[in-house]
């Protein structure tokens, strides 16, 4: 047999999680279910005969205002979220819909109010969005650039350090569009190696170029991982993009710099032996000038490496060979411009220094307590000009013989950097002059 429907009816409206409230328009409660009385602490018996403002804030009493005009033009009360009191004094979050009752004639002579508890669904949607707010954040201040994509590789979020450095747009990336990001040069194999990575569920590292907004390729290490769901299937990846462009520049530097050294150790060996056979062994000071040449070179490869090979102080170069001459080194005018020339004029004047000073110190101005020696540079019509002018010292009544030394003053400078040489034994004192293009050494 079937059920009364107003008993069944009310048993709806008994049972129901939702506060179901009947009033009339002027705001006198009607009817008050038990949901009501678990939600807002009131009985039925408390609340028949009372107004609903009863159970609205006072800093919220428009509300009722704006329900009462909506329900007496005959329209529903959409959905909204508010806060209403409770009998112990403290408040609820609760969703509110409000419909008018129509009597048989279609007039409006009353309303119905569901009142929803949302304290915990709201709680959890603040937490929700608390923890999504701290993963934006956290994603759009790391350094990297970040994204994740779906199962398939299809790109679904991208933090704002990627937009910031590619100066794209969400829609523009979205997908597979984020490909345009990269040099036509290495997508091919990117792709590959993506699609891999994607297919097999390993893990992907892979280092490329991206283009950022301004046009510059800069190189970033790339890693992508699987986020598995607890029944072990990938859900989505992870991805980060770090740049590694000076980190990848300076082991190219490194490299070379190696690569260099190597270079330069084997020609100052080829020197040493150079030295070793061309000096006369049955000279009494054979062994001294020999370790005197090699302190030369390695006071040389101080300020090289120093200076990385790169631009090398002239000063500091010449003043490098003259250290050796210990408190005579005073007697050594220098002077010139501040001026930087490159490694192999570096190495190669030096030497050229280093002989004639020790050429001084055996039988030149520096053998005698009244010489001394005039060191100078200067620029003149994008040439450099080099002299070493000795005074006072021995005369100098003739030219020694050509051996080593006069290699590596005259032939090596002549040689490396189109020099001319001028070098006069005169009775005031050994001379050297050297001329240069100055782009030769620079």
């Amino acid at each position: 047999m079937p059920a009364d429907p107003a008993a069944l009816l009310a048993a709806i409206v008994t049972s129901t999680d939702d506060a179901i409230v009947g009033k009339r328009l002027d705001g006198q409660i009607l009817s008050w279910n038990h949901a009501a009385e678990r939600i807002f602490g009131w009985s039925a018996q408390e609340m028949v005969g009372r107004n609903v403002r009863d159970l609205i804030p006072a800093d919220r009493q428009s509300e009722e205002d704006a329900i009462i005009a909506s329900i007496s033009a005959g329209r529903r009360m959409p959905t909204f979220e508010t806060v209403r009191n409770r009998k112990d004094g403290s408040t609820v979050l609760v969703a509110v819909t409000v419909s008018p009752v129509l009597d048989a004639d279609g007039r409006v002579v009353a309303a119905s109010k569901i009142a929803r508890d949302i304290t915990e669904q709201t709680r959890l949607r603040v937490s929700i969005a608390a923890s999504e707010e701290r993963f934006r954040l956290l994603a759009d201040n790391i350094s990297q650039l970040a994204w994740i994509a779906d199962a398939s590789g299809s790109h679904t979020w991208f933090n704002q350090r990627w937009f910031e450095y590619t100066g794209t747009t969400f829609e523009e990336m979205e997908g597979w569009g984020w490909i345009a990001c990269h040099h036509p040069d290495h997508v091919a194999d990117v792709l590959a190696r993506f699609r891999r990575s994607f297919a097999s569920g390993e893990p992907c590292e892979q280092t490329f170029p991206l283009r950022g907004a301004s046009g510059e390729w800069r190189w970033f290490l790339t890693r992508a991982m699987p986020i598995r769901g607890s029944d072990g299937t990938i859900s989505c990846w992870f991805g980060t993009n770090t740049d590694v462009t000076e980190m990848r520049d300076a082991e190219q530097r490194i490299d070379t710099l190696l690569q260099e050294v190597n270079h330069r150790t084997k020609n100052m060996l080829a020197i040493i032996q150079s030295m070793a056979r061309r000096s006369n062994a049955g000279q009494p000071d054979f062994v001294g000038r020999l370790e005197q040449r090699i302190r030369g070179i390695a006071a040389n490869q101080d300020v090289l490496v120093r200076h990385t090979w790169s631009q090398i102080p002239i000063d500091e170069a010449l003043d490098a060979q003259l250290r050796f001459l210990g408190e005579e080194a005073q007697r050594v005018s220098r002077h010139g411009p501040a001026l930087s020339i490159n490694s192999g004029a570096a190495e190669a004047l030096a030497m050229a220094i280093n002989e004639m000073a020790m050429n001084a110190m055996r039988h030149g101005a520096l053998s005698v307590a009244t010489g001394s020696v005039a060191l100078r540079w200067q620029v003149d019509e994008s040439r450099l000009i080099v002299s070493w002018q000795e005074r006072d010292g021995p005369n100098p009544d003739q030219a020694p013989r050509r051996g080593f030394g006069t290699r590596i003053i005259c032939d090596v400078p002549r040689v490396k950097f189109d020099a001319e040489i001028d070098m006069q034994f005169d009775p005031a004192g050994f001379r050297w002059a050297m001329s240069c293009p100055l782009s030769k050494v620079s």
